[in-house]
């Protein structure tokens, strides 16, 4: 698979793999598929994997662990620290204290079983540490040999200025797709302008644009996005129309409407790396085609005419959520 690089140093494969949805938010998970997912992955050439601590309370991160046993040279690794949450799973805060962070990247290098995290996220900015503490001590971590390159998730534009200025930062990790294109206006021109690579997550809309829901009901009870607003109500209805497009633009390209979604986001630069989550092989094996998907010009043009900035009804994430993103 071709690969990219993240900020000048950091060589990454064109797709990562999301590995979050196989130990929660999405419905039940099985360990042994995910297991196999993960080495169905890294045969086809897709070696970014990206967990968190906070993943089903450290069960994710202990996961990869085990995939990668015998396995860790073939991987570029990320993970992150920040969103902390109880042993019973409630959720405590956001925490960028470096005396935490420091506790908190030990505990995920014990339960991935590595020596080094390639690339580590602070997940979500604590507005009551000063970014540069933050960052300081992340630094202090690539110093020791724990870490190799540090990164950002959901920060605004002055928060990632004032980051890498404190300690080179590798890549930001933001949502974005087609109903996702907020962090076109200011983020990824600052990034390009300060050499910084992008990670998007839910580059597929959560699932959205696979096509695969048509009513709420098609979610399983237990998964975190039948509470969010593009999944609810009429919001639901009108964001269908906007797979339909997809759908039938995919047809054409002789892609499905993932591989289409997919390509689109590979086509907007070198210097981006989606991160498609799955837990299932059939999926994994699909997504990683949309490498093979060419966009012309034209293509392109058709897709951003249909897909305009802010074109998804609902907003990413619940009130509660979206006040944790953009700091």
């Amino acid at each position: 698979m071709e690969q990219r690089k993240l900020g000048p140093d950091l060589s990454v494969s064109a797709l990562g793999l999301g590995c979050m949805g196989m130990s929660e938010f999405y419905g039940e998970g099985d360990d042994g598929e995910s297991l196999s997912v993960i080495h169905r992955a890294l045969d086809l050439g897709v070696t970014f994997l990206d967990t968190a601590d906070m993943y089903g309370v450290g069960r994710n991160e202990e996961l990869v662990g085990r995939a990668l046993q015998g396995r860790r040279e073939r991987v570029v690794l990320a993970t992150k620290f920040g969103n902390v949450r109880g042993p019973n799973g409630e959720r405590l805060g956001i925490n960028g204290r470096p005396d935490y962070l420091r506790r908190a990247c030990d505990a995920s290098l014990r339960r991935l079983g590595t020596d080094h995290i390639d690339l580590y996220y602070q997940h979500r900015v604590d507005p009551g540490v000063p970014i540069e503490d933050t960052v300081g001590e992340m630094g202090r971590l690539v110093e020791e040999g724990k870490v190799r390159f540090l990164g950002l998730s959901e920060a605004g534009s002055d928060t990632i200025r004032r980051a890498h200025a404190t300690h080179p930062i590798a890549a930001l990790q933001t949502e974005y797709s087609l109903w996702s294109r907020d962090p076109e206006a200011a983020i990824l021109p600052l990034l390009r302008e300060l050499g910084i690579g992008f990670v998007p997550y839910s580059p597929l809309g959560r699932g959205f644009l696979t096509g695969r829901f048509q009513k709420p009901e098609d979610l399983p009870d237990d998964d975190f996005r039948k509470g969010s607003p593009r999944f609810s109500g009429e919001n639901f209805a009108r964001n269908l129309k906007l797979v339909d497009t997809v759908r039938a633009i995919a047809k054409r390209k002789n892609a499905t409407p993932s591989q289409l979604a997919l390509a689109w986001v590979l086509a907007q630069g070198h210097d981006i790396v989606p991160i498609p989550g799955t837990k299932r092989i059939r999926y994994l094996e699909e997504n990683a085609e949309a490498v093979q998907v060419a966009l012309t010009p034209d293509d392109l043009a058709e897709i951003d005419e249909a897909f305009p900035a802010g074109i998804a009804a609902g907003e990413r994430y619940a009130e509660a959520g979206m006040k944790t993103v953009d700091l």
